[in-house]
């Protein structure tokens, strides 16, 4: 028996997880189901029921979805599954009228733009391993209910979408690092972050400038366990001083569209799975 394409759903997580396992990547169960919530995938099953691929589509608003977790585990590829799964995703969000966007790995990012994809700007995860033992911010607090219009508006400027159910469940993921940034009245800047399988991550973190996401890392590092990764803009570089780089992201659109938002006020990004 030939494999097969199959939707994927809570039946496949145990698959799911040891995709990423065998890639090294940092999601663990809740983020696969809260992926498979906010969108869809598919995924190539061998006869003896491997989950041997995966592809995700999330789509955020009514203009563009994010593709994600592109991955195959390390005895089946150069089979073309992941080209295979990559171009069913692209079809289906043409298909609906989306842009497809990605954040690439660099081993992903000449594939990615064999299928049209373009460069639009970058990214860099780095890890932090131990607090820095920084001073407080005034102005840095918990997140509050009534924090969310503002929270969300500012993200649907920033983010260049709606991702409203993604941010509310990061919110409750890791807590201690759900932070806004309020000055006179007025929210400037918010932090989320989550668990993970080998570390927590902070992120995303959106601000009006730099001192603003300053003071809501150093509080964010403060709170959150170590382990944690970060994914700073490249713009936002100063953010990284004294921690260990791992590898660069790519974020890339089909075709000839700009990337949603504003990249200015992006100074974590929430994940490459996630945008």
């Amino acid at each position: 028996m030939a494999s097969t394409e199959v939707a994927l759903g809570s039946a496949q997580l145990a698959g799911c997880m040891a995709l990423s396992k065998s890639a090294s990547w940092n999601q663990n169960e809740a983020d696969w189901r809260l992926m498979l919530e906010l969108g869809s995938g598919w995924g190539i099953q061998e006869a003896d029921g491997t989950l041997s691929a995966s592809t995700l589509v999330l789509p955020y608003g009514g203009r563009f979805a994010w593709i994600a977790m592109v991955l195959v585990l390390p005895e089946h590829r150069r089979k073309g599954y992941a080209t295979r799964l990559l171009r069913l995703a692209v079809a289906e969000l043409k298909r609906r009228g989306l842009t497809p966007v990605l954040d690439a790995t660099p081993a992903g990012r000449e594939v990615y733009r064999l299928e049209g994809f373009q460069d639009r700007w970058g990214f860099k995860r780095y890890a932090v391993a131990r607090k820095p033992g920084l001073q407080k911010h005034e102005c840095v607090r918990r997140l509050h209910e009534s924090d969310w219009p503002a929270l969300l508006e500012m993200d649907r400027a920033a983010f260049g979408g709606d991702r409203e159910k993604l941010l509310r469940a990061l919110s409750k993921r890791l807590c201690e690092a759900a932070l806004v940034f309020e000055r006179e009245g007025r929210i400037e800047g918010f932090l989320l972050g989550r668990e993970g399988r080998e570390s927590n991550q902070l992120g995303p973190l959106i601000a009006r400038d730099g001192d603003v996401a300053q003071a809501l890392l150093l509080e964010g590092l403060e709170r959150a366990p170590v382990p944690l990764y970060l994914d700073v803009a490249d713009h936002a570089s100063r953010l990284a001083a004294g921690f260990q780089l791992q590898r660069p992201f790519t974020r890339m659109v089909h075709g000839g569209a700009r990337a949603p938002g504003d990249e200015r006020a992006v100074f974590l990004v929430a994940g490459p799975e996630l945008g």
